[in-house]
């Protein structure tokens, strides 16, 4: 199977990606050229399909690989160290702070720094990070003066951010500074023209790291493997690949190695004995839909290839008005 040019283009930072659809060669076509320039870049996808190994490819490929690449996942940060964390701190600034300690927008100087699940800042912190996006500059808690940045942003987040500033939860100006260039990932589900390869490739890594023979798949275990659905996306692929690795008796990973979710995923059926109305079924799968997507209506009326009103009017045919469904919401819809 022909691989990309892009993948040719390594470093000892970033090992490369593999890619194989039309629309996952068009994306990264795009992060190429935009890593030649220093434009903040929004990544947008669900959890698992590569936000972070696509950031490292844009640094990699730019004028700033020999600098250093620095992840932090702005949801893991509790809300009283924050500014510290990003912007640093001075000596007695506050309790425990023994020592002067630079950020992470200095840490990162002269590379990138990736905001992760940018949409868990917090609001008052949003205007500051505004900001440092326009000024580059920062200033460390308990300090008076400015320090220069030469620091390139890149943001990634599994959040509809348009609905977040439609709700009033993200700044619309941080927003839009953000989005100078938007990347989105589609999920595994979209693109399962990648599979097969990125399969081979995961396990090719994994087979080296276990010290174990393995060197593919029957056919029937790809077969299998697409038919499901993958919600975990690539980060599920490769701890699938990994277990399957791990258990395999021969050189060829077959169905029974397979995780057990994946093993036992078969497509709808209908029965003689019952057979659902077909209003529950796309009740049901609606309701999914929106839960998974953290009940961004926005994103799931896309997917679903559906208007947002016919969504919406369907959500209030079922009861449903909160823009948010939880597992318990559906179990009181009877789904």
């Amino acid at each position: 199977m022909e691989r990309t040019c892009f993948e040719r283009r390594r470093s000892k930072r970033d090992p490369g990606l593999s890619v194989y659809s039309a629309m996952m060669r068009r994306l990264v076509s795009i992060a190429l050229r935009v890593a030649e320039v220093d434009s903040t870049v929004l990544i947008i996808g669900e959890s698992g399909v590569g936000k972070e190994r696509l950031a490292r490819y844009i640094h990699s490929s730019s004028p700033r690989a020999a600098g250093p690449f620095i992840p932090v996942n702005c949801g893991a940060l509790p809300d009283a160290l924050f500014e510290s964390e990003l912007f640093g701190h001075a000596r007695g600034a506050f309790t425990g702070a023994l020592h002067d300690r630079p950020g992470l927008f200095e840490a990162a100087q002269g590379g990138t720094l990736l905001l992760d699940e940018v949409g868990d800042v917090p609001l008052p912190m949003q205007v500051k990070l505004l900001r440092v996006l326009q000024e580059h500059q920062v200033r460390r808690v308990g300090e008076n003066r400015e320090r220069r940045v030469n620091t390139r942003i890149i943001a990634a987040t599994n959040r509809d951010l348009a609905e977040e500033v439609a709700e009033r939860r993200f700044r619309r100006d941080l927003f839009y500074r953000l989005r100078v260039v938007e990347l989105r990932v589609p999920p595994l589900r979209e693109r399962l023209e990648d599979l097969r390869g990125l399969a081979q490739t995961l396990l090719a890594r994994i087979a080296v790291r276990l010290r174990r023979p393995v060197t593919g798949y029957t056919e029937d275990a790809l077969e299998q493997m697409l038919r499901y659905p993958w919600p975990g996306n690539v980060r599920e692929l490769e701890n699938a690949v990994e277990r399957a690795c791990a258990l395999a008796t021969g050189e060829l990973i077959d169905v029974d190695d397979l995780p057990d979710d994946v093993r036992h995923h078969h497509a709808l059926v209908i029965t003689s004995e019952h057979v659902r109305p077909l209003r529950d079924i796309e009740q049901e799968y609606i309701l999914a839909a929106l839960e998974r997507n953290h009940g961004s209506r926005t994103l799931t009326a896309e997917q679903l290839r559906i208007g947002l009103a016919t969504l919406r009017r369907k959500l209030n045919s079922y009861g449903i008005r909160d823009r948010r469904v939880t597992r318990s919401q559906r179990a009181l819809s009877g789904v």
